[in-house]
């Protein structure tokens, strides 16, 4: 058993396919094929259940693959020590991350290109729930996430903004707000039409527990799973939003008010799983602050 059939199968397991993963690799389909059969030779057993229309994994298979993923990583691992060692640092992060939610990632993304220009990035943009998987299969290195104290059992957490959230509107809407800055409650917006997020997005959970703190029912007329999508929906003075200030920032056209309590708040923390991470990783944990 060698570093590349562990990588052949993580390749079908992840893709769903054979095709799929001869694609992901840049072989042919046949070699794929070749190497899992090889490989099912040698562990006496077979890892795919293949069918006309889908390949899944045997139990030996849900077995094997995450003892594959962490071979791989342990050997990425070992390439990058070494790299360091010659003072070249090399590798790939995976940096996951939600839609909204950077808290300057993009500045630190840029820090790390300049010192080590030989580290690739991709960024994957998906739901907490997916990117918490991510981080327990190890197919993600780190995350930029706001998550409630729930969901951060099993990671290491640190944080990196706290946010309190503020209600936008469209200039055409006529608001009631008091105090400093004009402030709006909770109770005042309930029957206002509302652009919300899907549910499982931060801003929602966060926009819900305020609401059911606060004693009150709004009525949600819209229901998006996109930022833009959702200030074009204020712009157009079809409701209301709530979104954190460094969201609504981005749209100076639409007017902005604080609220006068219960505010929906979320932190924004950089999270990885425990243990020592990769040095990539690490390398960009230093310019996350």
């Amino acid at each position: 058993m060698d570093l590349r059939q562990m990588e052949v199968v993580v390749a079908v397991a992840d893709t769903g396919g054979f095709t799929a993963a001869a694609r992901r690799l840049h072989v042919v389909q046949s070699a794929v094929s070749g190497t899992v059969r090889t490989l099912e030779r040698e562990l006496g057993t077979a890892l795919f259940t293949r069918t006309t229309h889908r390949v899944g994994l045997t139990p030996a298979g849900e077995a094997f693959v995450p003892a594959a993923r962490q071979a791989l990583r342990a050997a990425e691992a070992a390439r990058e020590a070494v790299d360091a060692a010659k003072g070249e640092l090399r590798g790939r992060v995976t940096v996951g991350t939600m839609q909204g939610v950077w808290a300057d990632l993009h500045l630190a993304l840029a820090a790390l290109r300049a010192e080590h220009p030989r580290v690739g990035v991709r960024l994957r943009q998906a739901a907490v729930a997916d990117i918490r998987q991510g981080l327990r299969e190890g197919t993600v290195d780190l995350a930029v996430v706001a998550l409630d104290r729930r969901q951060q059992r099993g990671l290491v957490t640190r944080l990196l903004a706290r946010e309190e959230m503020v209600l936008v509107a469209s200039h055409r809407r006529t608001l009631t707000a008091s105090g400093p800055g004009g402030r709006v409650d909770l109770a005042d917006i309930a029957e206002l039409p509302q652009v919300e997020f899907t549910p499982g997005w931060a801003i929602r959970d966060a926009a819900d527990r305020s609401f059911r703190a606060a004693g009150v029912e709004r009525a949600t007329a819209f229901e998006v799973n996109d930022i833009v999508a959702a200030s074009e929906l204020v712009r157009a003075d079809l409701g209301v939003c709530v979104m954190p200030p460094t969201i609504a920032g981005r749209f100076p056209d639409l007017a902005t008010y604080r609220f006068t309590r219960h505010a929906p708040t979320w932190k924004v923390m950089v999270v990885r799983p425990p243990g020592e991470p990769p040095a990539a990783a690490a390398a960009l944990l230093r310019h996350l602050n």
